[in-house]
């Protein structure tokens, strides 16, 4: 089989040319191909933009040569290969959101931002809130013409949910809990004070007080839409590290009950599960012994997506095109969940 940019990570980490290849790119970039698990259905160009600059299209462009000098006949086969899947491209729905303000935590990076963007381009108000200022500057002027209100805070805070609400003004249409923070991979036995009150703050106390927060208004308006961000830690527990599972876990229960308490309301809440994504998000170096045996796992994911993926799933639930949607958790892992 030839290979080429558009080749999988995983035919070209299997090929016996190719392979050789890109292993020794990868130990020269002090990495591994079991790493690499995760994005082993991924086209290996893809790699550039999903790699924060970690790989870079020069090295793609590099493993190309190298693979055509070292295996010229394959190369020659290069033309007879299967076209690729045309690539997703994101499509706007202009107006969308017309009219709507919507909040959206961590939107200064990742997901958060994705959704942002789009639900800005898609004619909405925008409440973006996140603890990085400047990155939520650089968000609002990215978007010119739309109206964007930042909000720098910390979503654990009282004060700061207070911050948000009045910049809200009179009424939250919607609301994207998507702020969260990862654990180390660690098991119970390596679980730290620290890092369980730290995970659980973030990722169920915000949740829950920026939910405790709006649905007031959306009562009294008759109508409103959540979207909580768990994961797909938080359908099983082979994902991520205890103090992260239990967290999402958490997250998926307080979605559930609380779709249940305002059925009928006028209020729908629901949430996405992701899987593997290239986001901003900060992994701490793994745990020992968790991270050895989460690692086993690993290789069950399809695939690694774009956060624009994920804003695509997380702002069909924030609209009203989603009307018939009531405590569903979206698994947006491309089959993960399935697997």
């Amino acid at each position: 089989m030839a290979l080429s940019a558009s080749s999988t990570v995983g035919e070209w980490l299997d090929h016996p040319v190719g392979g050789r290849i890109f292993g020794t790119v990868l130990e020269q970039a002090g990495a591994s191909a079991e790493a690499l698990a995760p994005a082993r259905n991924l086209p290996l160009e893809q790699l550039v933009t999903l790699s924060n600059g970690q790989f870079p299209a020069e090295m793609v462009d590099g493993l190309v040569a190298a693979y055509r000098e070292q295996a010229p006949d394959d190369a020659d086969d290069a033309g007879h290969a299967p076209a690729a899947p045309a690539p997703w491209a994101e499509q706007v729905t202009a107006g969308r959101f017309a009219g709507q303000t919507v909040v959206v935590t961590g939107a200064a990076s990742g997901i958060g931002r994705a959704v942002a963007s789009r639900v800005a381009r898609e004619g909405g108000r925008v409440v973006a809130v996140d603890l990085a200022k400047q990155r939520l500057d650089e968000l609002a002027a990215s978007l010119p013409g739309a109206e964007v209100v930042t909000v720098a805070g910390d979503i654990t805070s009282a004060e700061s949910v207070e911050e948000i609400v009045r910049a809200a003004g009179d009424r939250v249409d919607a609301l994207a809990n998507v702020a969260g923070i990862m654990d180390d991979m660690g098991a119970v036995h390596e679980l730290t004070d620290a890092t369980w009150e730290r995970v659980m703050r973030v990722n169920v106390d915000g949740t829950m007080r920026l939910m405790r927060a709006v649905v007031p208004g959306m009562l009294a308006a008759r109508s409103g839409r959540i979207v909580n961000v768990a994961s797909e830690a938080g359908l099983r527990g082979s994902a991520a590290g205890a103090a992260y599972t239990a967290s999402k876990h958490a997250v998926v229960g307080l979605t559930k009950s609380s779709a249940v308490m305002y059925a009928g309301s006028g209020i729908q809440v629901n949430a996405v599960a992701p899987g593997g994504v290239a986001t901003g998000i900060q992994v701490p170096t793994q745990a020992e012994f968790g991270g050895a045996r989460l690692g086993k796992f690993m290789g069950n994911i399809p695939g690694v997506a774009t956060a624009e993926h994920l804003a695509a799933s997380i702002t069909f639930l924030l609209s009203t095109d989603a009307v018939n949607l009531n405590g569903a958790i979206v698994a947006s892992d491309g089959g993960w969940s399935a697997v």
